[in-house]
């Protein structure tokens, strides 16, 4: 059976000292690390928030305060702060994430509309990434997934991958929350293990 790995968002920005940084993302970066060289994957895929500066998911677009929520493009939208702009510092890979064996970079959020956490899709199911026509294309049948941040783009990565077929593997030390509500990263698990994600270690 072929595997691949799909890191999700390990980006500055979304690391200690970034514009929206998860609690703990640091510790997660050697255990991804210690994956890939100990692992044979056919294809190692990172997604990577790209936004332009107007985006609307940004608070201060919209004269919002962060953690509001506004009703973009007929669905809910958490009002975030500035990050990983397209071409900036925050949006690059964190530098101690080892790439050497990295196949293949999907782009997301990049649609100034609507907002994108699957590495799969954006958030209205409208427009696609390419992952899974690149998943399938090289025959790809499980996916292990890690990074950032569980209860955001981890989680509606893993989702749309049970969703699109893949047996789904979802490395708990490989990754971190963002826990908004103190639960979130709990509740997160519990609905990926209700749709079939198996959780791991």
């Amino acid at each position: 059976m072929k595997k691949a790995l799909i890191i999700v968002d390990v980006q500055n920005d979304f690391c200690e000292g970034g514009a929206l940084a998860v609690p703990g993302a640091n510790e997660i970066i050697p255990y991804i690390n210690l994956l890939m060289e100990e692992n044979n994957y056919e294809q190692i895929v990172l997604t990577q928030d790209w936004h332009p500066s107007n985006h609307k998911s940004f608070a201060s677009n919209n004269g919002r305060k962060v953690g509001e929520s506004i009703i973009l493009n007929g669905v809910p939208q958490f009002m975030w702060p500035d990050h990983c702009i397209e071409g900036t510092f925050g949006a690059e890979f964190h530098k101690d994430l080892n790439r050497d064996k990295v196949t293949h970079i999907v782009q997301k959020g990049k649609n100034t509309e609507i907002d994108a956490y699957s590495g799969f899709q954006d958030n209205n199911h409208f427009m696609k990434t390419g992952l899974d026509d690149f998943l399938k294309y090289h025959d790809i049948q499980l996916v292990e997934i890690v990074g950032l941040a569980l209860d955001y783009c981890v989680k509606f990565t893993c989702l749309d991958a049970v969703a699109n077929g893949y047996i789904t593997c979802l490395h708990f030390n490989g990754t971190r929350a963002v826990n908004v509500k103190p639960d979130n990263g709990k509740d997160a698990i519990f609905e990926m293990l209700q749709k079939g994600v198996t959780v791991l270690g």
